[in-house]
C-alpha cells in the first residue's frame, strides 16, 4: 500500500492507520508514504512493486494512468488497485479525523476481488438494424463501412433513396423486436404499396403518378393517391407495386439496433444489450455511432444470478404465490412459468434486485458474490475501529454514477473551491461516511445490511443518484424497514437501513448532515456471510440480540410490516378439517403432516410469508401473520396449528381422512340426489370398501339388469 497527502492536503496519522490496517486482517503491507507521488516522488513507485504476484494499492485515482504506466514496466506484476482517499476522506471540514475512514477504504480497496464463474456469451456479426426516417439513411451511409446495416424506414418524409443500393431498406411499422447483442428478432407490417426490397428505383412510377404522390424516397402518399394506379402499369414486371398486398407482415434477424424514433421499442428501464435508442438527439445520435463498431465480435459476461427451483415459492398446483423477482427486474429478464419462473441470462443486468427481494434464496446473487462482499465489510470496519473511528455509516453506491457524485462532492469541497469563496459552503463527506462501492446497490440486501449492523457499522445507506429503476428504490426502501422493525425491537433505535436520492453533491451533503448520528454494537461480529441469505440474517440477528438491550421488556416477537419474508401462519381451528392441501403447496416445508395422527404442523423458520397455503386452503382457515420470533429454537421446533380425529370407516371400522373433513363434504353433498340415502352412507367409507358396497347392494342396478333391445337384422 502507498500513500499520497496530495502535496499535503490530506492529513491522516500514520500509526493509527498502520493500526487499523493490522486489524483488518488482510496481507496488506504500507510500505510507501510520500506527499507528491505523481511528480518528484514517482521514481520510488518502481522499488514498491513487489515480488511477482504480489498487488500494489496505490491511495490516489487521479493519476492511476500515470502509475500503471510506471508499473507496465514490469510484466510480471499484478494490475494496481486504485482508492481514492483526497475526495472520499482527505478533503473537506473533518479531513483531519478520517484517518479510520482511510483504513476502512483502504481495506475494500485490497478485499478479495470476485471469483470468474460461468459466463454467458454474444456474437455480434455487425448486421444493424436502423430504425427511423431520413436520418437513419444518413446514418446507414456512415456505417455502411464498418457495419451491415438495414434500415426500416418508418417515416419517409423527406427521405431519398441513393442510386446505388448499398445496403438494404425496408419500409413499414415496427410490430415487435425481441432478443438481445446478437439476436434481435423484428417484426414489422409493410403498410406501402411499394415494396422497396423489389423495387428497381427506376422513377417509372414517379413520372406516372398524376398526383405526384410519389417522390424520391420510393413511398407512396397514401393521402394524395387517388387511385389510378398508372404506377402499377408503369412499374410493369418489376411488380413491386401492390396496393392488394396480403402478405404485409416481414421480419429479419440482427445483432444490433439503432433506434431513431422517438419512443423506443423497449418499455423496460434497462434496455437489452445491443439495443441503443438515441431517438431524435443529433449528439446522441453521434455518441451511439461512435460505439456500435466496438460490438462487433465475441463478447462474454458473468451469469450473475443462481437460480434454485426447489427453493421457489412462486407457485404449485396452478397457484401464485411470490412474484417479487418479477415484479422488480428492470430488464424483463424473469418471466413465469407457472409452478417457477425463468430467467433469460442474455437479458440479465446483474443488478441483483432479484436476490435482494426473494423471500426464500432461490435467487442468489452470485457474481460478485455476498461473502466475497461481506468478508470485505467486515474487515474495513475492523480496521474503521481499530484506527480509532466509531459509528460508522456505511454509504453504498455503485461505481459509476454514485462514485461521480462522491468525487463532485469531494472536490467542491476541497481547498481550491474553498478558498475561492464564489462557491457555498461545502462541508464534504463526514468523517464517519465511509463509502462502499458495489457494482449495483440494488443487490445490498437485507443479509448484507443486517451483517454490517453485526459487523460494528451504526447505520446503512444506499446511495441512488436517479440512474436506477424506480422499482429498485422502492423494493430496498420496503426491506430495510423490516430492518428497522427488528433491530429497532432489540434496542437498535432510529434510522438504520435507509435509501438517499441525491443527484448533486449539495443534495447529498444536505441529507448526511440531517441524519442523526447512532451508536453501534460494543462488539463487532465476525462470522462470514453466507450464500444462503437467511442464514446470515438469523445470524446477524442473533448478533445484535446479544449484543443490545431494549428500553423496556425483551419482546418475545417483533411484528413486520405486510410483505415481509418473515413470519408465522394462524389457522381457524373451527374452519380446517386438516385435509393436508396446504402442505403440498408449501414450497418451503413451513406447513407438515403428523405421519402418526392427523395434525397439521408448522416450522416458523421455513415460512416465507409467499401465501400459497392461503390460496390453496379449501376452507380459507389460513392467514398470514408478518413477525420475527426472536427465539429461533422454538423458531426451529415444529408446532401443531390444527388437529382432529381421524374418521372410523362405517363399514369396515378402519380410519380414513378426518371427521372434520368427512363431515364437511356429507354436509356440503347432501342436498345432490346422487348422494341422499345410500350414497350419503357411501361417502362414510374407506375407498376399498366404497368399491365393494357398490356392488354388492342389493338394490344397485347393474349393467346386466338392464333390458336387452331387439337384434338388428
Amino acid at each position: 500500500m502507498i500513500t499520497c497527502s496530495c502535496n499535503r492536503t490530506i492529513p491522516f496519522d500514520e500509526t493509527a492507520l498502520e493500526r487499523g490496517l493490522r486489524a483488518s486482517g488482510l496481507p496488506l503491507e504500507h510500505t510507501l508514504s510520500v506527499d507528491r507521488l505523481c511528480r518528484i516522488d514517482l521514481a520510488k513507485l518502481p522499488a514498491q512493486l513487489g515480488d511477482p504476484g504480489d498487488e500494489l494499492v496505490v491511495g490516489c485515482t487521479q493519476e492511476s494512468k500515470l502509475f500503471e504506466e510506471v508499473a507496465g514496466v514490469r510484466a510480471e506484476v499484478a494490475p494496481l488497485r486504485f482508492v481514492n482517499l483526497r475526495e472520499q476522506a482527505g478533503w473537506g471540514a473533518q479531513g483531519a479525523r478520517a484517518t479510520p475512514k482511510i483504513a476502512a477504504l483502504i481495506a475494500i480497496a485490497a478485499g478479495a476481488r470476485p471469483e470468474p464463474g460461468p459466463g454467458v456469451s454474444y456474437r455480434s456479426e455487425g448486421r444493424l438494424l436502423v430504425i427511423g426516417g431520413a436520418d437513419a439513411l444518413r446514418w446507414a451511409d456512415r456505417l455502411a463501412g464498418s457495419l451491415s446495416p438495414t434500415v426500416l424506414l418508418a417515416d419517409a418524409t423527406d427521405a431519398s433513396l441513393a442510386g446505388r443500393r448499398a445496403y438494404p431498406v425496408v419500409s413499414g411499422s415496427l410490430r415487435t423486436l425481441e432478443g438481445w447483442l446478437g439476436a434481435f428478432d423484428a417484426r414489422w407490417d409493410q403498410a406501402n404499396p411499394i415494396d422497396l426490397e423489389a423495387c428497381v428505383r427506376c422513377g417509372a412510377c414517379v413520372e406516372a403518378c398524376p398526383e405526384g404522390a410519389i417522390d424520391a424516397s420510393f413511398q407512396v402518399d397514401l393521402e394524395a393517391c387517388r387511385g389510378h394506379r398508372a404506377c402499377v402499369v408503369a412499374c410493369g414486371a418489376a411488380g413491386a407495386i401492390d396496393f392488394d398486398r396480403s402478405d404485409r407482415e416481414r421480419s429479419g434477424r440482427f445483432d444490433l439496433v439503432m433506434d431513431l424514433r422517438r419512443h423506443p421499442a423497449f418499455t423496460n428501464h434497462q434496455l437489452p444489450q445491443g439495443y441503443f435508442h438515441p431517438g431524435p438527439d443529433r449528439d446522441a445520435q453521434a455518441d451511439v455511432a461512435l460505439q456500435l463498431a466496438q460490438w462487433v465480435g465475441e463478447f462474454e459476461k458473468p451469469r450473475f444470478f443462481r437460480y434454485q427451483e426447489t427453493l421457489c415459492a412462486h407457485g404449485r398446483n396452478r397457484k401464485t404465490g411470490c412474484t417479487a423477482c418479477v415484479d422488480v427486474c428492470s430488464a424483463g429478464a424473469i418471466r413465469s412459468e407457472g409452478r417457477s419462473v425463468r430467467v433469460e441470462p442474455h437479458l440479465c443486468a446483474g443488478c441483483g434486485a432479484c436476490a435482494s427481494v426473494c423471500p426464500s434464496g432461490a435467487m442468489t446473487h452470485v457474481w460478485p458474490a455476498p461473502p466475497a462482499l461481506g468478508d470485505t465489510l467486515r474487515r474495513a470496519l475492523a480496521a474503521y475501529r481499530a484506527a480509532g473511528g466509531r459509528d460508522a455509516l456505511l454509504l453504498v453506491h455503485d461505481a459509476e454514477s454514485g462514485a461521480a457524485l462522491l468525487e463532485g462532492l469531494g472536490r467542491a469541497a476541497g481547498p481550491a473551491v474553498a478558498a475561492g469563496g464564489a462557491a457555498p459552503a461545502i462541508t464534504g463527506l463526514p468523517a464517519h461516511v465511509v463509502p462502499v462501492p458495489v457494482h449495483h446497490v440494488a443487490a445490498f440486501g437485507i443479509d448484507l445490511v443486517l451483517a454490517s449492523l453485526a459487523f460494528g457499522a451504526s447505520q446503512v445507506a444506499v446511495l441512488a443518484t436517479g440512474h436506477e429503476a424506480p422499482q429498485y428504490r422502492d423494493a430496498l426502501r420496503t426491506q430495510y424497514g423490516f430492518v428497522d422493525a427488528i433491530v429497532g425491537a432489540l434496542g437498535l433505535t432510529g434510522r438504520r437501513a435507509m435509501v438517499l436520492e441525491a443527484a448533486e453533491p449539495l443534495e447529498l451533503e444536505s441529507q448526511l448532515a440531517a441524519l442523526t448520528t447512532a451508536a453501534g454494537v460494543a462488539e463487532a461480529a465476525r462470522f462470514a456471510v453466507s450464500v444462503e441469505k437467511r442464514r446470515t440474517i438469523e445470524t446477524a440477528i442473533e448478533h445484535l440480540r446479544l449484543q443490545t438491550r431494549p428500553a423496556g421488556p425483551a419482546p418475545a416477537t417483533v411484528p413486520l410490516p405486510a410483505g415481509a419474508p418473515f413470519g408465522t401462519v394462524r389457522v381457524d381451528p373451527a374452519a380446517c378439517t386438516v385435509c393436508l392441501s396446504c402442505t403440498s403447496a408449501c414450497p418451503a416445508g413451513a406447513l407438515i403432516d403428523d405421519p402418526q395422527s392427523p395434525q397439521l404442523r408448522f416450522i416458523e423458520r421455513n415460512c416465507v410469508q409467499c401465501g400459497l397455503c392461503v390460496t390453496t386452503c379449501p376452507e380459507r382457515a389460513i392467514t398470514l401473520e408478518p413477525r420475527w420470533l426472536l427465539d429461533r429454537a422454538q423458531a426451529a421446533a415444529p408446532r401443531t396449528v390444527a388437529q382432529t380425529e381421524p374418521f372410523a370407516c362405517v363399514r369396515c371400522g378402519g380410519p380414513f381422512g378426518t371427521k372434520t373433513m368427512v363431515a364437511a363434504m356429507v354436509a356440503r353433498l347432501s342436498s345432490h340426489a346422487m348422494f341422499s340415502g345410500e350414497g350419503a352412507r357411501r361417502l362414510q367409507m374407506c375407498g376399498d370398501c366404497r368399491v365393494v358396497d357398490q356392488f354388492t347392494a342389493p338394490d344397485e342396478v347393474r349393467i346386466q339388469d338392464l333390458p336387452r333391445g331387439k337384434p338388428r337384422p
